[in-house]
């Protein structure tokens, strides 16, 4: 792992050379675009789309008063109460709704946070965390930076085979582990993933730690030391029906949940049966179908996939660092893919059908996936797998709300919820793809019509590969990772 870091790290003194380096965008500078010295904002005329009933319930010709980064008010004499220095949104013809929340990101630079305020996404979930993340956090809460609220897993907790990667911290026995889970949650961290590799001793160590501290696991299931012959032989270490009655606050990928669920058997009655004791244990899936479907693209296109518009927001350290698997999956067998991408399209359909809570992550920060746009990528997908739009929706605000248990506070368009909105032109439940470019997006509060929009947007293009370099670097050094010398 070492040795590919450094190999990245040569690929990447070269492009760095050749980036500006991108910054993040202070709220001041938004000025123009946020009714500057307005005590509060008011969307008048506006149809109301709530998303947490099992069916869709909209009011039309609303209007909605918002103060100091809450919804105060909604009615049709809202505007009434409304201060005197109130500033108006015009919301005819258009549909208020939450914003998006995407339950499966990777940040590692600052520039990405304008790529998902840009495209109506006001939480994300990152699941792979550094200690700069946490100052962002808190710089983004306290609104000194202009971002979508963060919620942070600790470093990815692994063990050493098949899948371990460089940012993961990595853990063989139960005391490693232990430790690893006190010295993340003195670090402010409060979430905790895990992933494929860990043995028994140390997952079980990790969960029973976690549960003490009150801290939620999610992430790819443990497996149990592979050996030869797993899983086609024989049975992984951990079987996959161990795991669901441990409190994972979601479990991640579809197809990692056919890896280890049905240990790669692409069995329609199989799959149905292991999606309704998903469903019937109450463990949320977030299925991340865009995830494999770049890599499906990337091999279908041998490559030229990567080049498409807005490849410009992937960050250049991330995507030197990952250029092995690149090549690998540019010369993949497409067809292959395509028919695996089917099934896991299927499968996600079938959890959907059996109850299980679907919440929607886009996993970008890999190669392959923008940020901002790859989450309306995987609402496509999912609506293309067999969801309606509602159902699609639903799962990336107030599923995603119930899932971190802020139902009570995020989610919805009401009183006393988080103004964190998007403005749609029309109807998104007609025409999911009206989402994907928003007419405004209110985050904490803060409005941005198309010029703040544009900004972001424009922000998000200026990724540093320098930074993100330090960012990683600091972080293996922080959670006592061998680090290469540059």
């Amino acid at each position: 792992m070492i040795s590919e870091l450094k190999n990245a790290l040569k690929r990447v003194a070269t492009v760095a050379s050749m980036l500006l380096l991108g910054a993040l965008v202070p709220v001041a500078s938004l000025a123009e675009s946020r009714c500057e010295g307005s005590g509060a904002l008011l969307v008048r005329d506006v149809r109301v789309l709530d998303l947490a009933g099992e069916a869709p319930a909209t009011s039309d010709h609303m209007n909605v008063l918002i103060r100091d980064g809450a919804v105060v008010a909604i009615g049709p004499d809202s505007g009434a109460q409304a201060p005197d220095d109130v500033c108006h949104l015009d919301g005819r013809g258009r549909t208020l709704m939450p914003g998006l929340v995407d339950m499966h990101v990777h940040i590692w630079d600052e520039a990405e946070l304008g790529a998902y305020i840009g495209h109506g996404v006001t939480t994300v979930r990152n699941l792979s965390g550094m200690p700069f993340l946490l100052e962002m956090r808190d710089r983004v809460a306290t609104g000194e930076l202009l971002g979508p609220r963060i919620v942070t897993s600790g470093p990815i907790l692994n063990g050493p085979g098949p899948n371990a990667q460089i940012n993961h911290q990595i853990v063989e026995t139960a005391e490693e582990a232990r430790a690893a889970v006190r010295a993340q949650h003195a670090a402010g961290y409060r979430r905790l993933k895990v992933y494929s590799n860990l043995s028994r001793e140390a997952y079980e160590a990790i969960r029973d730690e976690a549960e003490t501290l009150g801290m939620p696991i999610t992430g790819h299931t443990p497996e149990g030391v592979r050996e030869p012959g797993m899983p086609f032989e024989r049975p992984f270490n951990i079987a996959f029906e161990e795991l669901l009655d441990d409190g994972f606050e979601t479990i991640e990928h579809v197809e990692s949940i056919v890896w280890h669920g049905l240990r790669e058997r692409y069995d329609e009655e199989a799959a149905r049966a292991l999606a309704h004791r998903i469903a019937e244990a109450g463990v949320p899936v977030d299925p991340t179908l865009i995830a494999f479907a770049n890599l499906y693209r990337t091999a279908e296109s041998r490559g030229a996939y990567l080049e498409r518009p807005g490849t410009n927001m992937l960050n250049p350290f991330i995507s030197a660092m990952e250029e092995p698997m690149f090549e690998r999956w540019r010369s993949e067998d497409a067809d292959r893919a395509r028919e695996q991408l089917a099934f896991f399209s299927r499968f996600t359909a079938q959890l959907q059908q059996e109850g299980a809570m679907l919440v929607a992550g886009s996993d970008s920060g890999i190669f392959t996936n923008i940020p901002g746009a790859s989450l309306h990528d995987e609402l496509a997908l999912l609506v293309e797998a067999g969801l309606t739009p509602y159902q699609a929706l639903r799962a990336a605000t107030y599923n995603a709300a119930v899932v971190l248990g802020e139902a009570e506070t995020v989610g919805r368009v009401a009183p006393g919820y988080r103004a964190d909105l998007i403005l749609v032109a029309g109807d998104p439940l007609a025409d999911i793809g009206l989402v994907r470019e928003p007419a405004a997006v209110i985050a904490n509060g803060n409005l941005l019509t198309a010029g703040g929009i544009a900004i972001m947007l424009e922000s998000a293009e200026q990724p540093s590969a320098e930074r993100t370099q330090r960012n990683v670097l600091a972080a293996m050094a922080a959670q006592g990772s061998e680090v290469p010398a540059e």
